[in-house]
């Protein structure tokens, strides 16, 4: 069995290569006092934490004890989430690229806080909203993400929670091309005709249930893909520390989100 240490390395060497490639070692000091922790071990720790579903930084520096203190390592994590978010962008470009022809897109919800400490919180007040979903009422933000059959991600966006799926739609997809298939929240007649390009991509909206509406067998068999991207929302909250509420900052949450996501693409 791996030891924690070599996990570790598997997944720096993993990071290493796109902080090469993307020559973002630039940022590194080259004069005055150098950081204690290296940006590519940064980065490193931080997508490791959410790869191995560690619960807290606290529970991250307990385990490998950085030649720094603990203050430093979290405003680090914090700091250069910026540079993380760029290789998680190139990731999902070269997923675009490898990407099958039917995609799905959806939102989930991104909880801040418990309901009950909704009124008190104020760290992500100027993002965060009230909204419902099939679970209920929370207080938080959506994240909108675009993944194909082989459950790759292509592109993700978010958004405060009460933001409207469909107004997300075109400006999370306009790269792309092939079947879009989505659920009910996504009907809009205007939106399905400004969305599609004669031989390049069309959308395919599941009708809701109170729609009389009469569908084909494979238009059905094309509905029931969409559970797939659902498993991506259930691994990345179940597996990867998606959600949190910890975050004592809004730098702090965002970091959260963004190494949560780089370390599911690269896994």
């Amino acid at each position: 069995m791996k030891t924690s240490i070599q996990l570790y390395n598997e997944l720096k060497q993993k990071i290493g290569f796109c902080y090469l490639q993307l020559k973002l070692n630039k940022f590194e000091k080259l004069k005055g006092r150098k950081l204690a922790v290296k940006i590519i071990d940064v980065i490193s720790l931080g997508a490791f934490k959410h790869l191995n579903g560690i619960p807290t930084k606290k529970a991250l520096y307990k385990i490998f004890r950085p030649k720094c203190s603990y203050k430093t390592l979290v405003v680090n994590l914090n700091r250069f989430a910026q540079l993380a978010l760029i290789i998680l962008s190139v990731l999902l470009k070269i997923n675009q690229k490898e990407a099958s022809v039917v995609k799905h897109t959806d939102s989930t919800d991104l909880p801040v806080c418990l309901n009950k400490n909704a009124k008190k919180h104020k760290t992500m007040k100027f993002v965060a909203n009230w909204a419902k979903t099939g679970k209920g009422w929370f207080y938080g933000l959506k994240l909108h993400i675009t993944s194909d059959l082989k459950r790759r991600i292509l592109s993700v966006k978010f958004t405060s929670g009460n933001t409207h799926d469909s107004k997300v739609f075109m400006e999370l997809n306009k790269n792309l091309e092939g079947m879009f298939v989505t659920d009910g929240g996504y009907v809009s007649k205007n939106l399905q005709k400004e969305f599609y390009r004669e031989g390049k991509r069309i959308l395919f909206t599941a009708p809701r249930k109170n729609m009389k509406k009469i569908i084909t067998a494979w238009q059905f068999h094309l509905y029931n893909t969409r559970m797939l991207i659902e498993i991506n929302f259930r691994n990345l909250k179940m597996f990867h520390n998606l959600n949190t509420s910890l975050s004592r900052s809004m730098d702090g949450y965002f970091a959260n989100y963004t190494y949560s996501l780089l370390s599911y693409l690269i896994s």
